[in-house]
C-alpha cells in the first residue's frame, strides 16, 4: 500500500485554508473515490482526471485510489482540486519527488486533454499558501501573472498537466499543446476623468473633493442632466492611490469574481450596479460557491448608487451593516465567508419620478403621494449613515457663458486630498485610524481632539431640537475635521462646524 500528499487551498470568501490531497493506492477492485467533504464539481474530479491522464499518456494505477482532502470537516468546492488530486494520485505509484510534492501547493482544472484552465480565486489561493510557509505554487498557465503577484513565490504557469509531471523529477516528454485562455486580452484599466470637466457646480465639486479628502459618504439630489453621475465618476480619479495591502485586497476580490487579474491597480475601485441589481448582487452569495457582491468589488473605492429611488428598498437597506461595520458576512448552510466592504458611498436620485419636482420652470406631473413613496425608498437608517447630502442644480445659461473661468483639475484637487489626508493621519497616527469617515464617535467627542464647547455649541442645539440623531452628530464632527484638514488647521472651528451641518442637513450654525 502507498500513499502520497501535496497540497491545495480551499477559499471560503477571501479567507483560505491549506488543504492536505492524500491518495493511498490498495489491492482491491479497481475504482477512485474522492472523500472529505467535496461538493457536486469535485466529486466529479475523478473522471476528469482519469481522462486527462489517459490522454496524456500516463496512465493511473489499476487499483481502487482513495483520495482523501483533509481537513474532512471543511468544505472543499470547485473543480481547483483537479490538478492536485491528478498529481497524488499518480504519485502513489509513478516516481514523483515526494520532498517537491510536500513543498508545492497546486491549483487548476483539468481538462480531458491534460491542458491545466483557469480557475477563479487563484490569488487569495496563493496568498494563503505565502502565510502558510509555502514557496511553491503550479497554476494554470492563463493565471500566472496573478500567481507572481505574491512576493517570494516560485510559480510554475503550466500549460499541461505533463509540465507539472516533469516540474515533480518524472522523466516524461511533454508535448507542444496551446495554453487555454492565453489568448484572451487584459482588460484595460480605467482612464482617469478630469474634474475640471464639470461646469457650473463649484460647491458640488468642493463637496466631492471634501466626501475624497475625509472619505465620507455622499448622496446627491437634483433633476436629470444636472451633473451628478459626472460628479460621482471623477471620485476614483481624486482619491489617492491604493497601498500594496489595500491593492491586493482589491486584486483578490477581482479574482474570486471570476475575472482576470494581471497587474496590481492602483486606482481606487469603482462600482456602479445598475438600479435592477437584487439584494444577493449587492450583497453577494451563491448557493453552492460564495461569491462577492458589487459592495466587496467596491471595497478601498467607490460604490455608486445611480437613480437610487429606483432601486428597491431591501437593496438599499443591505447597505447598512457594511457602512457602519466595514466588512460583509454572508452565511450559507454549512459555510460563513466574510468580505472587506470599506467604501464610500454615493447615491444619485432624481427629486421626483419624473424628476421636475421643485425644478425651476419645470412641469412635474407626479401625485404628492407618488412622491413620497419615491423618496421613501432612501429610509431614515440609510440617510443617518450619510455625511453630506448635496443639492445639485442644472446648470443655467449664466454658468455655461461663465465656464470660461477655469474649474479645479484632477490633479490639483488629488494634491489637496493628499495634503488633508496627510495631515489626518499625522492627527490618528496613535489610533488605528487613517481618515476621518473610520474615527469613532467617542474619541470625535471626548478624545483628546474633542472641540471645547463653544465650537460645538451648534451641533449640540441641532442634537437637543431633534435635527440629528447621535450617529447623525458624529458624522458631522467627522467631516468638519475633514474641512478643517482642508483648511490646513490643527484645531476646529465654528465655521467647519457650522460647513458641516450645512453639507448634512442644509442648516446654518446658530
Amino acid at each position: 500500500m502507498t500513499v502520497a500528499r501535496t497540497w491545495s487551498v480551499a477559499l471560503t470568501g477571501l479567507d483560505g485554508a491549506l488543504v492536505e490531497v492524500e491518495a493511498d493506492l490498495s489491492r482491491q477492485t479497481p475504482d477512485f473515490k474522492i472523500i472529505g467533504l467535496p461538493d457536486k464539481a469535485l466529486g466529479e474530479a475523478h473522471q476528469r482526471v482519469h481522462n486527462a491522464c489517459e490522454n496524456s499518456g500516463v496512465q493511473l494505477p489499476r487499483r481502487r485510489i482513495t483520495v482523501n482532502l483533509s481537513p474532512a470537516s471543511l468544505p472543499k468546492q470547485g473543480a481547483g482540486f483537479d490538478l492536485a488530486i491528478a498529481v497524488a494520485a499518480l504519485a502513489t505509484e509513478q516516481s514523483l519527488d515526494p520532498r517537491s510534492l510536500r513543498a508545492t501547493v497546486h491549483l487548476g482544472e483539468l481538462g480531458l486533454d491534460g491542458r491545466l484552465r483557469p480557475v477563479p480565486g487563484v490569488l487569495p489561493a496563493v496568498l494563503a499558501a505565502a502565510r502558510a510557509g509555502i514557496t511553491r505554487v503550479a497554476v494554470p498557465h492563463a493565471n500566472r501573472a496573478e500567481a507572481q503577484l505574491v512576493e517570494g513565490m516560485e510559480v510554475l504557469g503550466a500549460v499541461s498537466l505533463l509540465q507539472v509531471l516533469r516540474w515533480h523529477g518524472l522523466d516524461v516528454e511533454d508535448r507542444d499543446l496551446v495554453p487555454v485562455g492565453a489568448a484572451e486580452p487584459a482588460d484595460a484599466p480605467a482612464p482617469v476623468l478630469e474634474l475640471a470637466e464639470v461646469i457650473g457646480q463649484r460647491d458640488a465639486v468642493d463637496a466631492i473633493v471634501l466626501a475624497a479628502a475625509g472619505g465620507h459618504h455622499v448622496l446627491m439630489s437634483g433633476p436629470p442632466g444636472a451633473g451628478k453621475t459626472m460628479l460621482a465618476r471623477r471620485l476614483p480619479g481624486i482619491l489617492p492611490d491604493l497601498d500594496d495591502a489595500a491593492a491586493l485586497q482589491a486584486a483578490s476580490v477581482r479574482s474570486l469574481s471570476g475575472a482576470g487579474v494581471v497587474r496590481l491597480e492602483r486606482t481606487p475601485p469603482f462600482e456602479a450596479p445598475h438600479h435592477t441589481a437584487s439584494v444577493a448582487a449587492l450583497v453577494g452569495g451563491g448557493s453552492r460557491v460564495i461569491r462577492p457582491g458589487a459592495i466587496a468589488r467596491a471595497s478601498g473605492g467607490v460604490l455608486f448608487l445611480d437613480e437610487a429611488g429606483e432601486f428597491a428598498g431591501g437593496a438599499l437597506d443591505a447597505l447598512r451593516e457594511p457602512l457602519e461595520n466595514g466588512v460583509i458576512q454572508i452565511q450559507r448552510a454549512g459555510a460563513s465567508a466574510v468580505f472587506p466592504a470599506r467604501f464610500q458611498l454615493v447615491l444619485a436620485t432624481n427629486p421626483c419620478p419624473c424628476g421636475s419636482y421643485g425644478v425651476p420652470g419645470g412641469d412635474c406631473v407626479c401625485p404628492p403621494a407618488g412622491i413620497r413613496r419615491y423618496l421613501g425608498r432612501l429610509s431614515g437608517p440609510i440617510r443617518d449613515r450619510i455625511d453630506i447630502e448635496l443639492s445639485v442644480r442644472r446648470v443655467s445659461v449664466a454658468h455655461t457663458q461663465a465656464a470660461g473661468q477655469r474649474g479645479i483639475t484632477t490633479a490639483e484637487a488629488r494634491a489637496r486630498v493628499a495634503a488633508a489626508r496627510h495631515l489626518a493621519a499625522g492627527r490618528l497616527r496613535a489610533t488605528p485610524w487613517r481618515t476621518n469617515a473610520e474615527v469613532s464617535g467617542a474619541w470625535l467627542r471626548q478624545g483628546p481632539c474633542a472641540p471645547p464647547p463653544l465650537v460645538r455649541r451648534p451641533l449640540d442645539a441641532a442634537l437637543h431640537r431633534g435635527a440629528l440623531t447621535l450617529r447623525g452628530y458624529d458624522r458631522v464632527l467627522r467631516v468638519a475635521w475633514t474641512h478643517a484638514d482642508l483648511a490646513g488647521r490643527d484645531r476646529l472651528e465654528i465655521d467647519d462646524i457650522g460647513r458641516a451641518l450645512y453639507l448634512k442637513k442644509g442648516a446654518t450654525p446658530l
